[in-house]
């Protein structure tokens, strides 16, 4: 999507993805404004050291207020919103923190864009929103579902809300991979069960996803990219094949595999060549919309496990380049 001359705000704007975000849209596009919302203020901070540009702007803000949140809105065009708690043991043993940023702030950012007369709004989910057995998983998923029915209470014409939901970011903060890189210092790298596997997409690949998402919805849309998996011993491979594997057993709230469109939703998906379009299963667009991509077959499901691209070790060391 074309961003030029628009007023565009990212939340969480401060974090590994909203960083990358404000870099990528400064390189391609010359928006009227661009709003970095976030409740770190050291990070903004820095931010404005390596940012020098005039179309930012930094509020220091909360998604569970949604009086701030209005106030920020303030004739912004464009939202992706990336701000949330994401950490699966954090979200673990705080539960009602969990629920009040993941769920509650969806909630208040949709009523606040809606009230601002935004015109689209891309949330970010997780691979752990299908099919989820953690909290985290489980407020994304909720998440979805109030972003997806965000688009009848904006009525016709009212703002646009679709999500984006893909796998495992190289280098986030959290991830596995800044975790090995840390291990590998002392020779031990530490592995729930070396059986698993996870989808692998790069920061540059999910702002390039999240933008072309913005380009592509109609509204309720759930985005799923066609990205690769990799075997966490091949990662562990790649990044340190000399140390030894202490197996650890899988944490709480973990799977083995991760699942980007369940058997379940593939009812109402539909594939394109790169890319799967979850439809709401309450759409208020034509129905010739997506009519041109194919439809899923009985059984489908987008797992980990099952995925016809895989990450060789070689691949996934050129990938981890910028991290070690």
């Amino acid at each position: 999507m074309n961003l030029n001359d628009k007023t565009v705000l990212v939340t969480g704007g401060t974090g590994s993805f909203g960083q990358k975000f404000v870099k990528a849209v400064l390189g391609r596009y010359r928006p009227r404004r661009l709003i970095v919302f976030s409740r770190d203020e050291l990070k903004q901070s820095e931010m404005a050291q390596q940012f020098n540009d005039p179309c930012l702007r930094y509020f220091i803000g909360d998604i569970r207020d949604l009086d701030r949140l209005r106030r920020a809105l303030h004739g912004v065009e464009i939202v992706v919103h990336a701000a949330a708690m994401k950490q699966v043991p954090a979200c673990e043993y705080n539960p009602f923190e969990a629920v009040k940023t993941n769920v509650i702030g969806a909630a208040n950012l949709i009523e606040a864009t809606i009230d601002a007369g935004v015109q689209k709004v891309v949330a970010m989910s997780t691979d752990k929103a299908a099919s989820p057995i953690n909290l985290y998983g489980a407020t994304k998923l909720c998440a979805e579902k109030l972003f997806v029915q965000g688009n009848a209470y904006a009525g016709r014409g009212g703002t646009r809300f679709s999500c984006t939901r893909y796998g495992n970011v190289v280098g986030s903060r959290g991830s596995v991979a800044p975790l090995f890189l840390a291990q590998r210092e002392n020779g031990t790298i530490t592995v729930t069960d070396k059986r698993m596997t996870r989808f692998w997409i790069t920061l540059q690949q999910g702002i390039d996803f999240v933008l072309r998402s913005l380009d592509l919805m109609h509204g309720g849309e759930i985005f799923v990219p066609k990205i690769p998996s990799m075997r966490i011993m091949d990662l562990v491979e790649s990044m340190a094949p000399e140390c030894d594997v202490k197996v650890t057993g899988i944490r709480p709230g973990e799977k083995v595999h991760e699942v980007l469109v369940s058997e379940d939703e593939a009812h109402h998906t539909v594939e394109g060549e790169d890319l799967y379009i979850i439809k709401p299963l309450h759409p208020w667009w034509p129905q010739e919309v997506w009519s041109g991509a194919q439809p899923l077959p009985d059984g489908f499901r987008f797992s980990s496990d099952r995925n016809e691209t895989w990450l060789t070790v070689e691949e996934l060391s050129e990938l981890n380049k910028d991290i070690t």
